[in-house]
């Protein structure tokens, strides 16, 4: 009998050992699989190696030329006109339609089909609509290589017509589950957890509560009533998760509800208050009667960590409707054990802090954009050295370099100086965990079966943050907690183990208090730190407080110049003043800091003490998970003191370059800074001016109707009212004049009365101006403060211009047509400088090297003066013309279109598309460019053109 039991023992075990094995060689086929196609993928040329890679290499399906099919005929009847693009049929009643797109396809994007316009999933459901009922689809997937949007046709209604599940390439090795449909039957249950969703559902629980706690408070907006209602909602999820999740009853049972579902409203103020000091003593400690008092509350488990430490927080009194609340809304009808602590920090915060949110400029971080930091700052690395030591062959070999690795992972320290709620720590501790996890999986597999939950290393204690909101600093340590309950949860599914989890360590790496006001080695020393990172707050130089600028000013004390850059500068010079050679860094920034004349006041200094760029995304539309999206134009920057050859950069859809330099303005060139300057770079260019400046109140400018009247009434001053244009005027085809009076004698306009009375109304406007030039120009009312049109036509560039035109709208004017200060002015300008102006090129350059006013371009003579002009002969030259006349020409075709509806994306014609094909293609020629240059190769040419023409200059 014994014997019987060691067999079936050894057989259980093998089965485990088995199992084990093929997850772990599915994780890491399925990580190279993500490496293999990250940034790539041709619908016409890849699909059939994309999906057979993924069925044989990730899923281990061997006989995957049995089931699946390409290019398989939707309808016989249609005589083969429409295909599936992927089939597999496995089982009956299990067939998975694919329907397959190229990587720079959007997947909500309809295209025409059928004699309209159709997403991918439409299409792929009018296929699967022509097809027999034994060939209709249970799972219906569409997928651009990047993306795979899961249709479960089981659904009804609008839900079938809905993904069940999105899932990010980069992610599939987390959920391989996901798309276990591709090799399993449809029996078997797919457990789709939308982590976003639920942890955002937790959110607005979270409110729901808070603001029903809020109004049992005496004093409800007492600063020390809120910190106390801050507290109180940390330690009421805490629980709520703890009894979910069997932190504090292994059977799963409701014990927090129960606990206090015993209690009237009227006495749960009191309950709660007791529960918190039990939860806070160590067993022992406890009342010996305590059971016989209460079985329920003695049952709860010994906490530890701090969390319920503090007995001075403020509960308020319970009612009826709030009690009902926490036990039916928050306790029995959520299950909070299925939250993720990366974005339920995050919400949880905004949820209950909004305007110190905001007021602070930070944003929530979605877990994808968490990656974009930290995969490349030190993820992909490791991900890379655990799976070449998981190819090594030899048992003893490759369990010490796997112990060794499982060291190297717990002597890495972390630190966040902007922390908010935690979430880029809690994410890089559950990767890290993760791949520990794996390591265990590992070892265990090579025999060790006496491992058990103490053999983890990897702990929240490597893992440091400061955050000036005492409130998130709260967040930020419960995150972690969750996180690390979840985590040694994973672990013990692995081991088949039983302990408990609780009590607590403490915790107290998370420091409140004013980063940039801080020393850093106080908290880790420089030494120790391997990794900073982080997402430090967007606020506009603008928009700085007077306490932000003081910061600035303590940072920035030895620069002679810092006045106009983002407040996120600030922790670039404070990281870059605490490393060490063996630390890398990464944050998110705004994109302003990498544009314009912020480049050269922060990135030459830095670059001087040694900052090095190791990767970087160029900018990139962000977005996060909060209720209140915060739509920005970010980039990524990881950087250290190391001197290195190379460098990765990634576009702003995320695809990797490898390069040898990235420069401040995150393009693969010399470190180059384009200061302005007062004439063109390349000689005999002519000069670029600003228009005219009315500085008047708006008393000089006329509406057309106003023009009209005073006409129609005065007809003799028709010929001082001249059309007056500005770059919203230019691009929006808006009509207004002006009171042209210069050279005009007054006596043709001193007895009108309407325009002595606006002449009055500027003398009385600039007299209160607290500028002295403009108090000055108050002596002479009837002219603009600043002059500068042309005596001839001119070209003309908006100053502003929306960062969705591929082109800004350049334009010719007359000499007649008044120029506003928002247009900058070219007199004199033939068709070569028009064309090369307007040019993919000059675009290109205008691009990085341009400001920005929000998410406009700014155009500056900075962009034109340092502009390197192409050496050309006549007959590049003359090509460039008669591409430029052609765009012209187009122009006037659509002359009942304004500039913003021709050179909008969505509404620009097709002729206008292609003449200005045709220019830029001649640009390109006369540069020596390929046409297939990318605008990041055209701007890394332009700046090493740059760098020549300045050093010749110099």
């Amino acid at each position: 009998m014994a014997n019987m039991t060691a067999i079936f023992f050894d057989i259980v075990i093998t089965i485990i050992l088995a199992k084990e094995d093929i997850i772990m060689a599915s994780k890491q086929e399925a990580r190279q699989f993500v490496r293999d196609w990250t940034g790539k993928g041709d619908e016409k040329q890849d699909t059939h190696r994309f999906w057979i890679q993924l069925l044989d290499k990730v899923y281990g399906d061997r006989e995957y030329d049995k089931h699946i099919l390409f290019e398989q005929t939707a309808d016989k009847l249609t005589g083969g006109k429409d295909f599936k693009d992927v089939v597999i049929n496995r089982y009956t009643d299990h067939t998975v339609l694919i329907e397959q797109k190229s990587i720079k396809y959007d997947l909500d994007k309809p295209e025409p089909r059928f004699g309209k316009l159709v997403t991918p999933f439409e299409q792929a459901d009018h296929y699967d609509f022509l097809s027999s009922y034994n060939d209709k689809a249970r799972w219906i997937i569409t997928c651009n290589f990047h993306e795979f949007w899961i249709y479960d046709r089981t659904r009804t209604g609008k839900e079938r017509n809905v993904p069940v599940q999105k899932l990010k390439l980069e992610d599939l090795p987390e959920h391989l589950s996901w798309l276990q449909m591709l090799v399993e039957d449809s029996d078997k249950k797919i457990d789709f957890i939308d982590e976003v969703a639920v942890s955002s559902k937790a959110g607005e629980l979270v409110g729901v509560m808070y603001d029903a706690l809020h109004k049992r408070y005496k004093d409800p907006d007492n600063e020390v009533t809120l910190k106390s209602l801050n507290i109180l909602c940390v330690r009421i999820v805490f629980c709520l998760y703890a009894e979910d999740a069997g932190l504090f009853n292994r059977n799963n049972t409701k014990i927090f509800h129960d606990y206090l579902a015993q209690y009237p409203a009227r006495k749960t103020r009191e309950a709660l208050k007791k529960l918190f000091e039990v939860l806070d003593q160590k067993i022992p400690d406890r009342d010996p009667y305590l059971a016989d008092d209460d079985p329920i509350l003695a049952q709860f488990p010994y906490v530890n960590g701090g969390l319920f430490h503090d007995d001075t927080i403020e509960v308020p009194p319970f009612d009826d409707e709030l009690l009902d609340i926490l036990l039916n809304q928050e306790s029995m009808g959520f299950d909070w054990s299925k939250i993720s602590p990366t974005i339920f920090g995050a919400v949880f915060e905004s949820t209950l802090n909004p305007q110190t949110r905001r007021a602070g400029g930070m944003h929530y971080t979605s877990i994808t954009n968490i990656h974009k930091v930290i995969d490349p700052l030190f993820l992909d690395d490791l991900k890379q050295e655990l799976d070449t030591i998981l190819e090594i062959k030899q048992n003893n070999r490759r369990d010490t370099r796997l112990t060794e690795f499982q060291h190297k992972l717990a002597s890495m320290k972390f630190l966040d100086p902007a922390a908010g709620s935690g979430n880029f720590l809690t994410e890089s501790y559950l990767s890290l965990r993760r791949l520990e996890n794996e390591i265990i999986m590992a070892r265990q597999k090579g025999g060790q079966m006496q491992l058990d939950v103490g053999e983890i290393e990897v702990s929240i204690q490597q893992f440091y943050g400061i955050e000036i909101n005492d409130f998130a600093v709260s967040v930020a340590r419960t995150a972690l907690w969750i996180a690390e309950s979840q985590m040694f949860a994973e672990t013990q599914e692995i081991l088949h183990s039983n302990r408990e989890f609780l009590p607590l360590k403490t915790f107290n790496n998370i420091h409140e208090g004013n980063a940039l006001r801080m020393d850093w080695t106080d908290i880790l020393k420089p030494e120790d730190c391997s990794y900073i990172m982080g997402n430090p707050p967007f606020v506009g130089h603008q928009n700085r407080s007077e306490n932000q600028m003081q910061d600035m000013a303590t940072v920035f004390s030895d620069f002679i110049n810092y006045g106009k850059l983002d407040y996120v500068a600030a922790w670039y010079k404070k990281a870059i003043d605490y490393i060490k050679f063996n630390t890398k860094c990464a944050f998110v920034s705004t994109n302003s800091l990498c544009q314009g004349e912020s480049v050269a006041i922060i990135w030459k200094p830095l670059f001087e003490r040694g900052l090095h760029i190791d990767f970087a995304y160029q900018s990139f539309e962000w977005d996060n998970e909060a209720t209140e999206k915060a739509h920005v134009y970010c980039v990524i920057i990881g950087f250290s003191k190391e001197t290195s050859s190379s460098a990765t950069l990634f576009d702003g859809k995320g695809k990797p370059m490898h390069v040898r330099n990235i420069n401040g303005y995150l393009m693969p060139a010399p470190n180059i800074f384009i200061k302005n300057r007062g004439s063109t770079l390349t000689k005999g260019m002519p000069k670029m001016s600003k228009g005219s400046q009315p500085t008047d109140g708006g008393n000089l400018l006329l509406s057309k109707e106003e023009k009209e009247n005073i006409i129609t009434k005065y007809p003799q001053i028709d010929e001082f009212i001249k059309r007056y244009i500005g770059a919203n005027d230019l691009i929006n085809n808006n009509e207004r004049y002006c009171l042209w009076l210069k050279d005009i004698s007054p006596s043709k306009y001193r007895n009108i009365k309407p325009i002595m009375d606006r002449i009055e109304k500027v003398a009385a406007i600039r007299k209160e101006s607290p500028t002295k030039s403009v108090q000055f120009a108050a002596a002479s009312p009837m002219l603009f403060t600043q002059i500068r049109q042309p005596d001839t036509d001119y070209l003309a560039v908006p100053e502003t211009s929306s960062q969705r035109r591929k082109y800004i709208p350049i334009s010719y004017l007359s000499k007649d047509v008044i120029a506003s200060n928002s247009l900058y002015l070219i007199d004199n300008a033939n068709l070569f400088i028009f064309g090369v102006l307007i040019s993919e090129v000059h675009m290109a350059w205008m691009r990085i090297v341009a400001g920005r006013l929000k998410e406009d371009y700014r155009y500056t003579p900075a962009v034109y003066n340092n502009f390197p002009w192409p050496k050309v002969n006549e007959n590049q030259r003359k090509n460039i013309e008669v591409a430029a006349q052609q765009i012209i020409e187009v122009r006037n075709n659509f002359r009942d279109n304004s500039l913003a509806i021709l050179y909008d994306p969505l509404t620009m014609p097709a002729e206008l598309l292609k003449a200005h094909q045709r220019n830029d293609k001649a640009v390109m020629s006369a540069y020596g460019f390929k046409p297939s240059m990318t605008e990041p190769e055209i701007v890394a040419e332009l700046m090493k053109l740059y760098q020549i023409k300045v050093q010749s200059a110099q």
